[in-house]
This record gives structure tokens, sequence and C-alpha cells, in this order.
């Protein structure tokens, strides 16, 4: 029996978004039809079957996927998410964007990611591990520091890292370090870390300021999530100058038309674990806040939350993506009609991947830099990429994310054509 999917199924299917993004990049660099299939598929993708004892003594029996869809330029890289509605395709999607990803930052690593279809809210810590140690178990052959390195992502953090790490160390009877990144500091992690992505994604709404000619403090700031990627870049942004004056979560939001304080609401939500309740600015929903007036929209929670609906109604005239594929394919053509400037997610939010990387190369020195150093880096990386994305957008009169595609696709083909995959 086959699925027809509606026509907002398809705009929002991770998969199919990323491999229209993909042909219109592919077919603007007149790559060959060779290449063209390599790089639109995966090269290996694997589904696990993970049987857990749960708490009370029955057993449940959890499907885990980890997909390599580029080994090209280096090990596979990317995160592993646990969440009820995890799919093979989005899996798939995620990865190809890692592969590009790190590309446009030019590290050294290919594309990898996985999930586990489970909802972590209903578990307890010991099924957690019990659950994560098995999936590890089943994935062992296939990761590695020079295979595959995973990370955290969506439901997952330092502590599930640190379960990975030492069940591949079990197996290989030695510790290694190296497998995994976003651990804690004392077992390899990397100072700066867990800042990067929001690090990272003010670094590139510095440079979108200065080539829109726009300053910091006249700049208004809507963030759409407030977890590591969201609530980083908004203390680093607000720390900087700029006036953050929305702050969306899943289950409602914040505004203040005249900044909010985020140093405040951090501790309000580290008291309270939400950011609701909040004295200093009123209650507002999340969708309306996407749609609201500001200068930088920051989607830095799930996938597709501007489409076809929503896209004609946003006011911002920067758009920066610290999450991955927040804006579809369709809503892509209606923000370039309104002249929105977009930094789109392979490279907005390539300050986790990056610095990922500089714990990866530290962890296989043996030697750790100081957080200035980690952060001078990133920077550097970041301002870079940007410039070579907006160069390569206006050279070839495509917008910025095909732009991002078209640097990203180019060199991952350049290396294929190197290594002679036709001889």
């Amino acid at each position: 029996m086959t699925t027809t999917l509606t026509p907002l199924e398809q705009e929002t299917n991770p998969w199919m978004a990323q491999a229209a993004r993909f042909d219109i990049a592919a077919h603007k660099l007149n790559l060959d039809e060779g290449l063209w299939k390599i790089l639109r598929s995966p090269n290996r993708e694997l589904t696990v079957y993970i049987p857990v004892a749960m708490d009370d003594g029955h057993l449940e029996v959890f499907t885990g996927y980890r997909v390599q869809h580029s080994i090209a330029r280096g090990p596979a890289k990317g995160g592993i998410r646990y969440a009820p509605d995890v799919t093979l395709d989005e899996v798939r999607a995620l990865a190809s964007w890692m592969t590009w990803k790190c590309a446009v930052v030019n590290i050294p690593f290919g594309g990898g990611k996985g999930g586990v279809i489970c909802d972590p809210k209903k578990m307890s810590m010991s099924e957690l591990e019990r659950m994560t140690r098995r999936y590890t178990a089943e994935l062992v052959e296939f990761i590695g520091p020079e295979k595959d390195v995973p990370a955290p992502d969506v439901n997952t953090n330092e502590q599930v890292m640190a379960w990975i790490m030492d069940t591949y160390s079990m197996h290989m009877r030695q510790t290694v370090t190296a497998v995994v990144t976003g651990k804690p500091l004392n077992m390899g992690g990397s100072k700066g870390r867990r800042e990067a992505t929001g690090r990272g994604v003010m670094v590139v709404c510095d440079e979108a300021l200065k080539k829109l000619n726009l300053s910091r403090e006249s700049t208004r700031v809507i963030i759409q999530g407030f977890g590591n990627v969201g609530s980083n870049a908004a203390r680093l942004m607000h720390e900087s100058g700029y006036k953050i004056i929305g702050i969306g979560e899943w289950d409602g939001g914040l505004y203040n038309k005249n900044g909010i304080d985020i140093e405040a609401l951090w501790e309000h939500r580290y008291r309270n674990g939400s950011i609701h309740g909040f004295k200093g600015a009123e209650r507002a929903e999340t969708a309306e806040l996407l749609v609201t007036d500001c200068d930088i929209l920051i989607p830095a929670a799930t996938e597709n939350v501007i489409t076809s609906k929503n896209a004609d109604k946003v006011k911002a005239k920067i758009l920066a993506e610290g999450a991955n594929g927040p804006t579809t394919a369709t809503a892509d053509e209606i923000l370039a009609d309104k002249h929105v400037f977009v930094i789109p997610d392979i490279l907005a939010n390539a300050g986790g991947v990056t610095t990922s990387y500089f714990e990866w190369v530290q962890d296989r020195q043996g030697y750790f830099w100081k957080e200035s150093v980690v952060n001078e880096q990133l920077d550097h990386i970041m301002r870079s990429s940007f410039e070579d994305v907006v160069r390569y957008a206006e050279t070839h009169n495509v917008n910025n994310r095909i732009a991002a595609y078209m640097l990203a696709i180019d060199r991952v083909a350049y290396t294929i054509r190197q290594r002679g995959i036709y001889a």
C-alpha cells in the first residue's frame, strides 16, 4: 500500500526539502550526472532494534538509526537525537545537511546523523542509559574516531555522550575519548563547546549587520527556542548590545518591545525550569513571535517552523537559522521575494560542529586549548565562511542558501574527483 503525501507533508518532509535545494545547486554547478547520483544519496544507512529492560521489568524494543551520508572528506560527523517523532527521512536529511555544513566551514568531516524513536521525558535515567549503551553496542563497528563521530542533538547531552564513549571504550578495551564530541570537560570535552552553536549564530549576525550597515544597539532580535542554541545565542547577543525583544518556547513565549533582560531570564529559567512566570516580559504565542516585527529572527528549535503558511508574514530583515531545516524550500522563495537576508542553517549553526572538530583534534592530540583560543578559532572560521558564502551568492547571482549548497557541493565533488572514484 502506497501513501500519498499531501502538499504540506511534501513541503515539510526534511529529506525532500534538502533534495530540492541540492538539485537546484547541483544544476547551477553543472555537476556531472555521476557525481550528482553519488552526492544525492547516503553512503550507508543502518537501522537497529534495541531491546531494553524497563524499570518495571517489561521488555521494550526501540528503533534506532545511523546514517552516514558522505565520508569523502573525512569521518562522518553528526548528532544523535532521541524523540518520539524521529524518522529515517529526517535522519537522512540531517546527515546530508551535516555533509554540506562541514564543507561550508571547510573542516575535514563528512556528514552523519543518528536517532532513536523514544520519548526520553517518559524514561528514567537508568532506562535511558541502558538504551544508549545497547544502541552504541549495535553501532560499535560503524563508529569511531576515524569512521563516524557522534555528538549531542535533540534530547541528548554530555551524559549521553559519556555513556556512548564508555560503552565504545569497553568494546575497544581502551579509553577512546575521540569517538564522540560534546562530552563532559573531565572526559575530554572542549572548553567553549556548550556555547559554540549560539556563539556562531551571533558571529554571522554580526557579519550580516556589517553587510547591511546596521548597528547592534538598534537591532531587535526574536529567538524561537531557548534550549542550548537559543539560550546561548540570546545570552551572548544580549551581552554584546543586541536588544532581545522576544523568546519563544514550545509551550509559549515572552515579548517586551523594550528588550528582555536575558541574564534575569536565564536565572528565572534555572530556578523554575521554565521561562514562564518571568516578570520582565509579557506572555506571547510563539507562532505570533515568528511573524512579529523585528530586525533579526532566529529560529533555534526544530524543523519546518517557517513554511508557505507564514513566510509571507515574516517581518524580519535577517533570518539566521540556529536550528536545522527551520525553513521549507517553498518558504525560501517567498522570503527571497520579500528580500529577507537569509543566513542558512548549514552556515548559521555550524559553530557547533566547528568546535566539535576542535574537541576531536584536542582528544587526538591529548592537549587541550584555553577557551579564548577555542573562541578565537571559531570566530575566524565563521567569519571566513560567511564571507565565502556571500561572495559565492554575489558571483553566481543566487540567494545565500543556494550559494552555501553550491560552495559545499563544489568542495565535496572536488575531493571525490581528486580521490579518483572513477578510476
